[in-house]
């Protein structure tokens, strides 16, 4: 009878701690999910944020440079080059991450970025450009591979691209309001006060979204420091080019509309606005586009497409056909996102995406560092066409690079438990 009343007591036992452990699985997934849905949170509004100060500084800064400053196209090649040079300390973004939450730092960085704005209405001459330009660059470079990271962890990797793309859209329709700022008040405020007005939004902002996500999505003792794998070669190759291509477009395209044909600083924010409200519908099926195709074809079509739009800037004259190329050109380059989720795709651990985005990024800013510098001077030393037939050997060799992604999917239990 002592001998039943003992087995009946084990079991008793055994179902309490069965239930006790269940119990605590269900607790430990129920915060995990919370946490996500705290990262989504932070994520979007940091963003958001980030898409409405840097639209409205890149619009104006052109104008704001040449009108009140009188810059020239070596002196851009060079304030564009120091500006990456924060990009350049990526890595640093990852050996953060091991003591702070991806978007604790995105948070921080929000508030340098408003801080930089605000010291462009500042700047009388060129080295205080230079200067306010740099602060700016710090938050900007750190938000982005943090920002990216904490998707790619806190969803899965069928939802990764769709995700990104929702991102794009958002950050497409916070530019379009900044787009509305500076063309209702320009010319009422003045450059010198948009840029302090936005500033301190962003400053607060930023500083209103740290409590969102104090946690990290991966656990800090699981984290690892940034590897060098030969894995990832390609994509270190593809983010070098990125990043060749993309100072074509943001120093180069730009100067074109503004130096050469005398574009104004509205003419050029409604150009935004055109990108922008194509971007707020487009962006989000382009992330469908990828999932549904592939990166190594989207990519493929990227990069032919963009070298005929570099040939355009280089021989075509007409204003008219330079606006469609300057829109076609920011288009493409919403597709970006297909070399984050290919990292996602070939990432040997769920750990080494924040590491591997953030070296990314310090390649894919060796490559802006140096590019406005050449452009600039051979720009000044044998025309503009010149510059831009320097983007099509870009676009070209890209093409070709692209060709090595593999297609199939590596599924990652991490990655995959995220997306649950």
């Amino acid at each position: 009878m002592l001998r039943n009343l003992r087995g009946r007591l084990g079991n008793q036992e055994t179902t309490i701690s069965m239930t006790n452990s269940s119990a605590s699985i269900t607790s430990d997934a129920a915060g995990a999910a919370g946490q996500r849905r705290a990262t989504v949170v932070a994520v979007v509004a940091g963003n958001l944020l980030l898409s409405l100060g840097y639209q409205l500084w890149r619009s104006l800064f052109s104008n704001f440079a040449v009108q009140e400053l009188g810059v020239r196209a070596d002196q851009m090649g060079v304030i564009q080059a120091i500006r990456e040079i924060p990009g350049l300390l990526g890595f640093s973004a990852g050996l953060l991450a091991l003591v702070l939450a991806e978007m604790r730092i995105a948070g921080f960085s929000i508030v340098l970025l408003g801080a930089g704005i605000a010291l462009t209405g500042r700047a009388g001459n060129l080295p205080g450009l230079i200067a306010s330009t740099l602060v700016m660059s710090v938050g900007f470079h750190f938000f982005m591979p943090c920002s990216s990271s904490a998707v790619l962890q806190a969803v899965g990797e069928e939802e990764a691209p769709r995700m990104l793309g929702r991102l794009s859209s958002q950050a497409a329709l916070a530019a379009l309001v900044a787009a509305g700022i500076v063309i209702l008040g320009l010319d009422a405020l003045g450059f010198r006060t948009l840029f302090y007005a936005m500033g301190a939004l962003l400053i607060v902002g930023g500083l209103a979204t740290l409590p969102w996500a104090r946690r990290s999505v991966c656990s800090p003792r699981a984290r690892r420091r940034t590897p060098i794998r030969r894995q990832y070669w390609l994509y270190y190759l593809l983010e070098f080019l990125m990043g060749s291509r993309r100072h074509i477009f943001t120093t180069f395209a730009i100067f074109l509309l503004v130096q050469e044909h005398r574009v104004t600083a509205q003419t050029i924010t409604v150009l935004f606005v055109i990108n922008n409200l194509i971007g707020t519908f487009l962006y989000q099926q382009f992330g469908q586009i990828i999932a549904r195709f592939g990166e190594r074809r989207v990519l493929t079509v990227n990069f032919i497409l963009l070298i005929f739009v570099f040939l355009g800037y280089a021989y075509v004259p007409l204003l008219p056909i330079l606006y469609g190329l300057f829109v076609a050109d920011h288009v493409l380059f919403g597709f970006r996102i297909s070399l984050q989720s290919y990292l996602q795709k070939i990432a040997v651990h769920p750990q080494e995406i924040t590491p591997t985005l953030s070296l990314g990024q310090t390649i894919n800013h060796i490559a802006a560092v140096i590019i406005p510098v050449v452009g600039g001077v051979v720009w000044e030393a044998i025309g503009s066409e010149y510059t831009f037939l320097v983007g099509v050997g870009i676009a070209a060799t890209s093409l070709v690079a692209v060709q090595r992604m593999q297609a199939e999917r590596r599924v990652l239990p991490g990655l995959a438990a995220a997306g649950e």
